[in-house]
């Protein structure tokens, strides 16, 4: 795996629930820029879809798993976008913030994943954002959770040696703008 040339070119957003943070990524697609789908929703909906267990309510360490999974290969999807940047929407170290906020052992093999897929070194984190923050059929978690989610995922990425660059609370245009700039691609 060529990693110095993939993470040069791999941005991730992430944050807490909530925060704007697909809303971004769509923009992004719209731009035209190669992105990912985020995990967690894509998951609960196909768990929910075939009556599985996969779900945060019900099993929450198959759920990481299955979120490790997509994000690797998301990843691996990624690489075949040769030469072009690629948008997160979260990284595999999202999965080691989930299992941390859970409660839940963090497995050796998340680590070795933390280690081997690695992004650029500059991650946009989307600030908790009261105003925006809504709960649906996938987002259950309460906005007292999308904060300590938003803590435990800049601590993983700081500990990870990432630096981190935070979104401004602003217009989805204002925000896509500020992150080209950050990503040195406008």
């Amino acid at each position: 795996m060529d990693k110095q040339n993939d993470s040069d070119r791999f941005f991730v957003l992430t944050g807490g629930p909530g925060s704007g943070k697909t809303t971004l990524i769509e923009a992004l697609r719209h731009a035209g820029f190669a992105t990912s789908v985020e995990a967690g929703r894509g998951i609960i909906r196909d768990q929910s879809a075939i009556g599985g267990s996969a779900l945060p309510w019900r099993d929450r360490a198959l759920f990481a798993e299955l979120m490790l999974a997509w994000e690797m290969r998301s990843y691996q999807i990624a690489r075949q976008q040769t030469g072009r940047p690629v948008f997160f929407d979260r990284g595999v170290p999202d999965t080691i913030g989930y299992l941390r906020l859970s409660g839940l052992p963090l497995p050796e093999h998340a680590n070795a994943a933390a280690g081997r897929f690695r992004y650029h070194q500059r991650v946009f984190v989307a600030p908790l954002w009261p105003e925006i923050f809504a709960q649906d059929e996938e987002r259950k978690q309460t906005l007292e959770e999308a904060e300590r989610t938003h803590h435990a995922l800049v601590g993983v990425y700081t500990e990870l040696g990432y630096e981190l660059v935070p979104l401004p609370l602003a217009t989805v245009e204002e925000r896509l703008r500020f992150m080209l700039i950050e990503a040195g691609l406008a």
